[in-house]
C-alpha cells in the first residue's frame, strides 16, 4: 500500500511554527526508531550491543518468566491497540492525525527499550550448533531475516510506515490522497514478508537459550495474533479487493501457508 502526496492547503490554524514542530516531532520519532531497529538486531543476535537477550546474571526462573512475559505483554497492548482504527479515530479527534504516526511508532520504540533494558536472561542452552559451516549458515539465516523486514517495509514505503511521510506532508501543506492497495515485489507472493523475516530472525541462531525460545515463542504467537487483526482491518478497508488478494497469496510461505 502506498499514500500519494497531493497539494493542499495549510489549515488556517497551522502556524509555520506548529508545523516545525510537528515535524521535528516525527523525525525524532523516525530516529528513535531506526535506533531501537538496530539494538534489536544486537540484542537478539548478541553482537556489539551492551545488553542482550543472554547477558547479565540470572535471576531465578520464575521471577524471569513473569518479568518477561509482562514486558512482552506491554508491547503487545501497545502495538496492537495503537493499531486499531478506532484508536486511530479517537487520537485524530484530539490531535494533528499527522502525528498518529509519528506517536505510535514512537511509543513502540519506547516499550521495545523497556524490555531491552529489563530483559531477564534465562541463559540455559535448549541447543547449540557445533558445527561451524552449519553455526555460519544459521548466522547468515538471522540477518537475511532482518534484511527481509527492512527491504520490506521500502517495498510499501519504508518512511509513510513509520511516520515521516505524515509530517513532512503536514509541513509542506499538502494532503494525502486516499491509500491505495499495491502488492509490489514480495507481497506478490506472500502477504506478510515483514512477519515473515522476523520469524526468519527470531528462529536462526546457532545458539537458543531458554530466553531466546520464550521470545522467540512469544513474538510467533503474537505475529499470528496480529496478522488476524491487520487482516480483519485490510477487509474491512478494501473489502472484496483484499479477500481475493488473500486467497490467491498465502500468508507466509509461498505456495503452503
Amino acid at each position: 500500500m502506498s499514500i500519494t502526496l497531493q497539494n493542499g492547503p495549510v489549515p488556517a490554524q497551522s502556524s509555520l511554527a506548529a508545523r516545525s514542530l510537528v515535524l521535528s516531532y516525527g523525525v525524532l520519532s523516525y530516529f528513535v526508531f531506526f535506533g531501537t531497529f538496530l539494538y534489536a538486531i544486537g540484542f537478539i543476535s548478541r553482537l556489539i550491543v551492551p545488553k542482550t537477550i543472554d547477558s547479565g546474571a540470572a535471576p531465578s526462573f520464575a521471577y524471569a518468566l513473569v518479568v518477561n512475559l509482562a514486558l512482552m505483554s506491554l508491547f503487545a497492548v501497545q502495538h496492537s491497540g495503537m493499531a486499531r482504527q478506532g484508536f486511530k479515530r479517537l487520537f485524530a479527534s484530539v490531535a494533528s492525525p499527522a502525528l498518529e504516526r509519528s506517536t505510535y511508532v514512537l511509543l513502540a520504540s519506547l516499550s521495545l527499550i523497556l524490555l531491552f533494558w529489563q530483559w531477564q536472561p534465562m541463559p540455559a542452552e535448549i541447543w547449540s550448533i557445533e558445527t561451524p559451516s552449519l553455526g555460519y549458515a544459521a548466522v547468515a539465516g538471522h540477518f537475511i531475516g532482518w534484511l527481509i523486514v527492512l527491504y520490506s517495509t521500502f517495498l510499501i514505503s519504508h518512511f509513510e510506515l513509520f511516520g515521516l511521510t505524515q509530517v513532512v506532508s503536514h509541513f509542506l501543506g499538502r494532503l494525502a490522497a486516499p491509500i491505495k492497495f499495491r502488492t509490489p515485489g514480495l507481497y506478490g507472493l506472500i502477504r506478510h514478508p515483514i512477519y515473515l523475516g522476523f520469524i526468519i530472525a527470531f528462529w536462526t541462531t546457532p545458539t537458543m537459550t531458554v530466553g531466546h525460545l520464550l521470545f522467540a515463542s512469544v513474538t510467533t504467537a503474537y505475529i499470528f495474533f496480529g496478522i488476524w487483526l491487520e487482516e480483519r482491518d485490510l477487509v474491512a478497508l478494501f473489502g472484496d479487493q483484499y479477500r481475493h488478494y488473500r486467497e490467491k497469496v498465502a500468508m507466509l510461505i509461498p505456495g503452503v501457508f
